[in-house]
């Protein structure tokens, strides 16, 4: 994890569907430089009663599912939680669980820049106005990424799995 300054802030973004706020089932896929992330869309029943619980896994085929690219750099994925979620660095500027946000300033970014500044062919000013930093927080994880930018590939009736399989293909363009 990043060590976040004074500089840090967060902005939250409405570009994606929002994500189930029970069970996304969040799938990452990546290379050197895409991620396609495919999760399970919030959908409410009208006629739901409050009385059973539909179970959901990563094979379930009756689901509607995002699919997202991001140009990326650098990603972590992993915790917190929806109920760690307090301990996150950024969570007191306004990062909770089951949204999409954009780290304005970020000192992740800054981070990098130092690291990549021994190269001989870096440029700070470059470095620091190509790269974004996006958190897409889950019910049980948070995802985060260094992207140039993203794309929202789309959304699909079906399981997160073969939406993902089916995206795999995009990572070659």
């Amino acid at each position: 994890m990043y060590h976040v300054d004074d500089q840090d802030s967060v902005k939250e973004l409405k570009d994606l569907p929002q994500s189930s706020v029970g069970a996304p089932i969040p799938i990452i896929v990546e290379d050197e430089h895409r991620t396609i992330v495919a999760y399970y869309v919030q959908q409410s029943d009208p006629d739901w009663d409050g009385t059973t619980v539909r179970a959901v896994g990563p094979d379930s085929d009756d689901e509607l599912v995002a699919i997202v690219k991001f140009n990326s750099y650098a990603t972590m994925f992993g915790p917190p939680n929806d109920e760690a979620f307090s301990g996150h660095p950024l969570a007191a500027r306004g990062l909770h669980p089951c949204g999409f946000f954009e780290i304005l300033d970020s000192s992740w970014i800054r981070g990098l820049e130092r690291m990549n500044s021994v190269h001989p062919y870096h440029r700070k000013a470059d470095f620091l106005a190509r790269y974004r930093h996006f958190v897409l927080s889950f019910h049980d994880t948070t995802f985060e990424c260094i992207a140039s930018g993203f794309e929202v590939v789309g959304t699909r009736t079906g399981s997160v799995i073969g939406a993902i399989a089916d995206s795999i293909d995009t990572l070659q363009g």
